[in-house]
This record gives structure tokens, sequence and C-alpha cells, in this order.
């Protein structure tokens, strides 16, 4: 069943890429580049529209585009075992193509006035900024973050803190204006709802049946992801969230016929994205919870103290902990949404984000006594990711599954 709210979803993904464009075109608002999960609210507070390269090859992925323009990227010196969001990303500004063309009429990418990024997710976000900086002659500011915490320790997050505020004095250089304590305190309350919004939409999976899934939460992330810090993404998920407590109210399912709940750890296969919803709707297995959509949910932002706390949320995402803190999180998860396998998404080009590859996958199994599948492939390099196989390993999946509870039955 289609989700109501996905016309206006429509409409505010339109609304932000047309804003860029315009202020692209008549230099009326300063551009940002930014990382995913980098300091966009600052550049927010100082007036700066910000815009997302990774957002950007995630289009390029769902289009099925993004394998045209690796090859552009490799020419260049770019190593095809590097991040293929960057890649792709790059190969397309190096053939002045944009999937925003077909989408919304817009000729190419938005000029960046300043690039900003955060290591927090990996080191590819930086050299993706350098590309730009020198591409575009503009400064490229980052904060770096180091990984494999437990939990954010207090003098990396002090770290972190400070760096914020030392990019300050270049952004204000850039806007033209002076950075204001109190707007900064005001994107940051905006940013900390529209965490707390997304959060409860997620939740609503813990429910049996699911009124939505993964699939559907890759779509309807974008706002958090682009938007965050604007009271339209609230009100989009406000909107969301009641379409969701109503579908768990009256037992509307996801995937109709529900029987095995699943866990997806890792990045999406962007442009299998539906082949992959339909072959667990088909299988009555909905994927009901990952970690990938919770990327953008950031509990400790205070405006009271904002410097401080968004260091420490951005110090604490998943991708920067350890593998205990992984392990703890994924547990709790299995928990809460009664999962009963786990789907580790082994993406060729994306280490970082790829968490099956130093046992995790059969530690967790062994703790938690459910099962798990790697799933071969990539995020955006479709030649990574043989289809048939792949559907071949769930399907023998799933009825492992069944056979065991079917087992389970028998001896009680």
């Amino acid at each position: 069943m289609e989700i109501k709210a996905a016309q206006q979803l429509k409409g505010l993904m339109k609304q932000h890429f047309m804003e860029l464009d315009e202020a692209s075109r008549t230099k009326n608002k300063k551009i940002a580049w930014c990382s995913s999960v980098g300091p966009a609210e600052l550049a927010m507070s100082l007036g700066f529209l910000v815009y997302y390269p990774e957002n950007h090859a995630a289009m390029l992925g769902s289009t099925r585009t993004a394998m045209d323009y690796i090859p552009v990227a490799n020419a260049n010196g770019y190593s095809p075992e590097i991040c293929s969001y960057l890649t792709s990303d790059i190969g397309a500004y190096l053939r002045h193509e944009t999937p925003l063309t077909k989408a919304y009429g817009i000729k190419e990418v938005p000029r960046p006035d300043v690039l900003l990024y955060n290591t927090n997710q990996c080191r590819d976000v930086g050299d993706w900024a350098r590309f730009y900086g020198r591409e575009f002659n503009v400064p490229v500011l980052g904060i770096n973050t180091p990984h494999t915490q437990n939990e954010a320790r207090e003098h990396v997050v002090k770290s972190v803190s400070q760096q914020l505020r030392d990019i300050v004095p270049d952004l204000e250089k850039v806007a033209g204006r002076r950075f204001d304590i109190d707007e900064f305190r005001a994107v940051l309350a905006r940013s900390r709802e529209c965490s707390v919004l997304w959060d409860k939409v997620l939740d609503t999976g813990s429910h049996q049946p699911t009124p939505l899934t993964f699939f559907d939460e890759c779509i309807h992330m974008g706002p958090a992801v682009v938007m965050r810090g604007r009271q339209e993404a609230n009100d989009y998920y406000k909107a969301l969230l009641a379409e969701m407590q109503e579908r768990v109210a009256q037992g509307v399912a996801a995937v109709p016929g529900e029987r095995f709940r699943f866990y997806w750890e890792g990045m999406p296969i962007w442009g299998k994205l539906r082949n992959m919803s339909e072959l667990f709707a088909r299988l009555k297995a909905p994927v009901v919870v990952s970690t990938y959509c919770n990327s953008w949910i950031f509990p400790a932002f205070d405006p009271a103290n904002p410097f401080d706390s968004m260091a420490e949320a951005y110090c604490s995402i998943f991708i920067g902990q350890d593998d205990a803190w992984k392990e703890n999180y994924i547990a709790e998860k299995v928990k809460r949404f009664a999962i009963d396998g786990i789907l580790f998404h082994d993406a060729r080009t994306c280490a970082s984000n790829s968490n099956n590859r130093y046992g995790m996958s059969k530690r967790l199994s062994d703790k938690l006594g459910i099962p798990h599948l790697v799933i071969n492939g990539d995020l955006n390099d479709l030649r990574c990711f043989s289809e048939e196989q792949t559907v071949t390993n769930i399907e023998a999946f799933v009825e492992q599954i069944e056979e065991s509870h079917r087992e389970n039955i028998r001896r009680h």
C-alpha cells in the first residue's frame, strides 16, 4: 500500500533542489556543500543553503546511472576500490550530467561557496570535498573525528567541539555576516525535533505487522538528510508519523501476511531498492529495521549547549563506534523489533559501512541465536551485485528460517 505522505515528500525534495538551483543562478544566497553527517546546522545558522553530494550520489545509484560515471572518475585517477558514491558523483560532474535534469529540469549541480565535511563517516568525504575545492577554487573546511570508539569519549568530543568553533570565522568570511549563537541554537532545536520525529517514525516498525519497511524508509529519510534544521522537515515527519500511527491502530501491514522479520545492516543497494522490496514482499518477510536509516537521529543535540552537544551527537553515530558498541546496538534492535534474521550487506566499495568483514556476523548469530546472511553488492556499482545469486540466497535463507520455526513447533 502506497504511503500517502509520499506526495508531500516529492514536493519537499523538489523545493530543496529548486532553492539551490535558484541560489546558484542568481547568487541570492550562499551555498555550502556538506557531508551528510557534517556541520550542516552551523552553516544553516549563517544563512547558507546546504547541498549534500552523498544525496546526489544516491540519486545516481537509484537511477542506475552510476555505472556510466564511475569509469570517468577511474580514468581521472580515482580507484575503482574506493567509495562508489564519490566516484559516480565526480564522474557525473566531469561529464556535466546530473539526474536533477530529468527530475526537475535543473541543468547542473549548484555551485558551492564553501565545502564542509566530517570524517566521522570515513576519510573519503574529505577527499571528495577537496576535489571540488580545487575545481571551484573555494574553501574546504573539515572536522576530523576518530573512529572505533566505545561511545563518545569526553576528550574526543571536546576536540570536535573546538574544531567546530574554529571554522566559524572562516564561515563568517564566506557568508559575509557575523555568527549568531541564538540562530545556531534555533537551528539545532529544529534539527533535534526532526531527529525525534524521525526516530518515532522508524520505531513504528517494531509493531507487528510493520506499517513500513526499510525500503520505504530509504526514501522517506530524505528530509532528515537534506532539510534537518528546517521547519518544513519537521512538519513532514509529523504528517508521516500520524499516518504510520494510523496504520498501526488499524493493523495495516506494509507486507500483507507478514511471516518473518529482518534487520538490514549496511548500506542500501540503491539501484535495486524496488527489486529487493518486491522480493521480500513476495516472501512475506519484511525488513523492518536497519542501521542505515537510524543514522540521522541525534538525541544529543542540546540548544543550551550547542557546540559541545553537536560534537557529541556527531561523534556518536553508529559508523564511528567500535564493534562491541555496534553489536550491543544491533542486539537491542533485534530484541525490540522481534527479528528472525540479520542481513549484512557487504558493500564492495564501502568498507566503513560493511560490518561483516571482521567476524561480527558470526558473533551476533552465536550470541543472539538467530541466523544471518551476507549479501555481496555495493551501494552504487551494480557490477558488484549478482541479482540472480542474491535472490536465490535470500529465498534459501527464508526457507531455512521457516524450517527452523517448524522444527521448534514440533519440539514443543
